[in-house]
């Protein structure tokens, strides 16, 4: 039984968890494309911005679809030795295909954030949202090269997860905020009713409507 009636509804019930944030000098930063969707009720609901952080998986040789790392955009790469190892995977294939994700970050760069830096995020409380982990590697990837501009908080924040994944990612992050953990878990989108793919498009349109968002509440506040 699903969970979710689609990324919005799940978004705007992670929310809930997250009140303590409304308000802050935090920010929320969603990983594409689903995530943004997500991020975007979250961020409104708690009054802080919103932007994306771009991570993207290593799938496995003749089967991208089986992840077996994940390359982020700031120095951030989490590679499972364990399946490498058991695949026989070549060195050169892991840095090949790591290169290839991170063409396409900077493709997506360009496209979301015009070719904008990453918002300031030392010091500061930074949510970082998915619609979903079933492996994570590349919300691990996310955390990890986020970490790197040193955080105020680091908070891991999704509707649904894998448990054993949950896990993994409590040691990435400060803190991780989970609404369901359903055993047997098999894929994101089978907890939720609609679950669409969204487009560049979609992404850029969420992340234009929250600044337009934010801007109209500092101009009420004013």
């Amino acid at each position: 039984m699903a969970l979710f009636e689609d990324r919005r509804d799940a978004g705007r019930r992670l929310a809930v968890e997250l009140q303590e944030y409304r308000g802050t000098d935090g920010l929320v930063l969603a990983l594409p494309r689903g995530g943004v969707a997500v991020g975007y009720e979250v961020a409104i609901s708690l009054e802080l911005p919103l932007d994306v952080f771009l991570s993207r998986k290593i799938g496995a040789p003749g089967n991208p679809e089986l992840a077996i790392g994940a390359v982020a955009e700031v120095d951030g790469i989490w590679v499972d030795r364990e399946a490498v190892e058991l695949l026989g995977v070549p060195e050169d294939y892991l840095r090949e295909e790591a290169e290839r994700q991170r063409r396409e970050i900077e493709r997506r760069i360009q496209i979301y954030r015009e070719g904008r830096p990453l918002p300031p995020m030392a010091g500061k409380k930074v949510l970082v949202v998915d619609d979903g982990v079933a492996t994570g590697y590349t919300m691990l990837a996310a955390l990890r090269g986020i970490r790197t501009t040193q955080p105020g908080e680091l908070v891991a924040a999704v509707p649904v997860a894998a448990r054993e994944t949950l896990w993994r990612i409590s040691k990435e992050a400060d803190r991780v905020v989970c609404l369901a953990t359903p055993e047997p878990f098999y894929a994101v989108g089978l907890h939720y009713v609609g679950f669409e793919q969204l487009s560049d498009q979609d992404v850029v349109d969420f992340l234009r409507l929250a600044r337009q968002r934010v801007h109209a509440g500092r101009t009420e506040g004013h």
